[in-house]
């Protein structure tokens, strides 16, 4: 993962005079001008942050964003605008983060504008696009975005924003008022803010960079009381402490402005409240368009006397990363940030991981988190807290970055689990019996490693994608349950599947495997087939997962075990071949009956795994039964309609060079084109493509030769026709009963990924 660097000195120059005239001027910031919309910006948006504490003892925090954009004119020549809002409490004493995001109702009708101009430009990721397409032709927003219910009222003599029951106003005091309403999770806040600090200019005399490289206006007021209620389920909580304003704006836009999801700029972003009564806020910029090279940034340190010191050479740079299983982004939940001009030291570490907010308005979602600050701060220990901001990094926006995410947090989950130099509890952990472990010594943990991990490891390694694994995650997530606690459960889809491949291979004779010498050329067969067999079984470890009921846990492993005989049903009728049945096919011109073999063997072998994984995710996500079916049969869908391909692409030749084109008729192997053919060649013609498999050739002219007829009969054709039918039947059903998410759109364009469909 690229790494951040620190700030020197990189800001953008600074034209005063070149201020739009809806900014303030030099110096005082009037908050009863500019608190209130600006006149036709293209973007504007108020923020506050803060932390409470209840008279119980409870510690929240929670931040909202109101955003409103301007579209272009009118017929009349009046601005057009679009509202929308994000929120999110912390509840730092069980660790939950519950968001909020509500958009304008006009926001489907703006984003399919998007995607047709970035279908004529042919920019941005097809399947995507595509997924997104369905969604918001029917004009609903995917989860955990919702509509606003009405048009949001905006005050322009009075700071008044009302986005339903969401409200952000000031009174005759000059104190703010923030209301919020998350009506499914049961969740109410009423804070009042009142202002202890004057506004002050961030960046350079308030100037600073925006998402798509515009400029922008920033002063924020660090230092507020925070006061009033929070409510969860029945229980209601008197709260106090505190709180945080921002508020930053564009420029005028005189023309219509194109809206756009993406991100220009990346930034990360602090707002810091120290024990010594000192604020601090701080951001630092990249350039997504140029390699992410660093465009500077700004830090302003206040004294208790509320005196500022703007510094432009600092270090904000991350430490630790936690990865969610949602997006499979990678953010910073450990942060070093230094000034040492001010022989300032500190630590950030996020109060807990899970502060991840997925939104189209920043898609595919933003880091926007509660954290706690140590250090030193002039020589003196010093704490606090504060929220950190990171937006634009590595946003895995498209299939191929997403699956490459799901590889390398399915590989940390082998490493954590196959470790190659496991401690004694590692090691006891996985082969642990009822005969007990006192026995064990030194010497035979080492004997393991080197006979059971370092051969699974061998072939693991090797594997750049493990979209088997991804199943059992997403499954869970699009019935509205949370995958993080089992993100470690990766591991299990892809030993299982590492097991297959292993054995595979000593019953082919197969010379590699992924780029690399097959295991059993590598360690000897008998050794292979011990780690393959292995494989299956170190995968039920994670049916003993606290996080599962007893009657869950039971259910799960008996679908483990069930999954693992079906699976090897499959493959002894794909060993035993299909030859017996090609002399009556070839006779008679007949394809019926080979087509439902190789149906049977796709489905035991390949498509009831990935059933069971989706069942079984589903069914711990919380999802009903007709969900959980529905799910089972998509999935199942996708691995016939998966090796269908295979066996299509094994014609024409695959993306990469793991396989030689036809590899399939040098093995002799009858697959669903060559059973087609059957029906669609003329008797002789049959006959001779049944006489090279048998021959099982390797010369490339006579393979090419049966290739040609394939194609030419339309039985590669017909094959990828009715793969993509029989997958667009299945989700027909879940697309019906689903509702569209985040979640739905990741298995949306994962179908066709799977199906190499564009």
């Amino acid at each position: 993962m690229k790494e951040e660097v620190s700030t020197q000195g990189m800001n953008f120059k600074v034209v005063l005079e070149n201020y739009p005239s809806t900014w303030p001027a030099e110096g005082f910031i009037d908050l009863n001008i500019h608190d209130l919309p600006h006149h036709g910006s293209v973007i504007e948006w108020w923020y506050l942050n803060c932390h409470v504490v209840s008279k119980e003892g409870k510690k929240f925090s929670l931040f909202a964003s109101f955003f409103r954009l301007t579209l272009g004119k009118d017929k009349q020549g009046a601005f057009k605008h679009t509202h929308s809002m994000i929120w999110s409490l912390s509840d730092l004493s069980t660790k939950k983060y519950h968001s909020s995001s509500l958009l304008d109702r006009e926001t489907p009708t703006e984003i399919l504008k998007i995607i047709k101009r970035n279908e004529e430009k042919n920019v941005g990721n097809k399947l995507v696009r595509r997924a997104l397409k369905e969604i918001y032709e029917k004009g609903n927003l995917p989860l955990p975005d919702k509509l606003l219910k009405q048009p949001a009222k905006v005050g322009i003599k009075n700071l008044l924003l009302e986005y339903d029951e969401n409200s952000f106003k000031k009174d005759d005091q000059n104190n703010y008022h923030l209301k919020l309403e998350n009506l499914s999770d049961e969740i109410m806040c009423d804070i009042e803010f009142v202002p202890l600090t004057k506004p002050i200019r961030h960046g350079q005399d308030g100037l600073v960079r925006g998402i798509r490289k515009e400029d922008m206006f920033y002063y924020f007021i660090p230092k507020c009381n925070a006061k009033g209620k929070i409510k969860i389920g029945d229980d209601i909580y008197e709260v106090e402490g505190s709180g945080w304003y921002d508020h930053e704006f564009s420029g005028s836009a005189e023309e219509t402005s194109e809206i756009e999801f993406k991100h220009d700029i990346a930034w990360n972003w602090a707002a810091l409240q120290m024990d010594n009564d000192c604020q601090i806020s701080a951001y630092n910029l990249f350039d997504n368009t140029d390699s992410g090279k660093p465009l500077g940034g700004t830090v302003i340190v206040i004294d208790k006397d509320g005196n500022e010191n703007s510094i432009e050479d600092f270090v904000f740079v991350p430490e630790k990363y936690w990865t969610s299983s949602g997006t499979f982004v990678s953010y910073p939940v450990l942060w070093k940030f230094e000034i040492p001009e001010m022989n300032i030291y500190l630590s950030i570490t996020a109060n807990f991981p899970e502060q991840e907010f997925i939104t189209i308005l920043s898609p595919p979602a933003l880091w926007e988190g509660s954290v706690k600050v140590e250090g030193s701060f002039g020589g003196v220990q010093v704490s606090g807290h504060g929220y950190i901001g990171r937006n634009g990094f590595n946003t895995n926006d498209n299939i191929e970055s997403f699956l490459k995410g799901i590889g390398k947090a399915t590989q940390k989950s082998i490493e954590s689990l196959l470790p190659l130099n496991p401690t004694d509890d590692q090691f006891h952990r996985l082969v642990y019996s009822p005969l007990g472990v006192g026995f064990f010594t030194s010497q035979d943990k080492e004997q393991y490693v080197l006979s059971v991990i370092k051969p699974i490891r061998e072939v693991v390694d090797r594997s750049k994608k493990a979209w088997r694994s991804y199943v059992f995650l997403a499954c869970m997530d699009v019935v509205g349950g949370n995958s993080q606690p089992f993100i470690d459960w990766l591991a299990m889809p892809e030993l299982i599947h590492t097991g297959s491949l292993i054995v595979d291979d000593v019953q082919d004779r197969s010379d590699t495997r992924r780029g690399g010498v097959a295991l059993h050329h590598l360690y000897g067969e008998p050794l292979a087939i011990n780690a393959g067999n292995i494989c299956y079984f170190i995968g039920e470890l994670f049916t003993y997962s606290p996080r599962l009921t007893d009657q869950t846990r039971l259910k799960v492993y008996e679908m483990y075990f069930e999954m693992m005989r079906v699976a090897h049903a499959g493959q002894a009728m794909d060993i035993s071949g299909l030859h017996s049945f090609m002399p009556e096919a070839v006779d008679k011109g007949e394809s019926y009956l080979l087509e439902e073999r190789i149906y049977t063997i796709h489905r035991l072998k390949t498509a009831a795994p990935a059933c069971t994984l989706a069942k079984m995710g589903a069914m711990i996500g919380g999802g009903n039964d007709t969900e959980i079916n529905a799910l089972g049969s998509f999935f199942e869908a996708i691995g016939v309609a998966y090796q269908i391909m295979d066996d299509v692409l094994n014609l024409e030749g695959y993306e990469n060079n793991l396989k030689d084109k036809g590899e399939d008729i040098t093995a002799g192997k009858i697959t669903m084109p060559v059973a087609k053919a059957m029906r669609l060649l003329p008797l002789d013609k049959r006959e001779y493509v049944w006489k090279i498999l048998e021959t099982m050739p390797t010369d490339f002219e006579i393979i090419k030769s049966v290739i040609v007829l394939l194609e030419d009969c339309g039985a590669i054709d017909e094959s990828r026709k009715e793969a993509e039918a029989y997958m667009e039947e299945a989700w027909k059903k879940v697309d019906e009963i689903i509702t569209d998410s985040f979640f739905k759109i990741k298995l949306r364009t994962f179908g066709w990924y799977a199906l190499k469909i564009e």
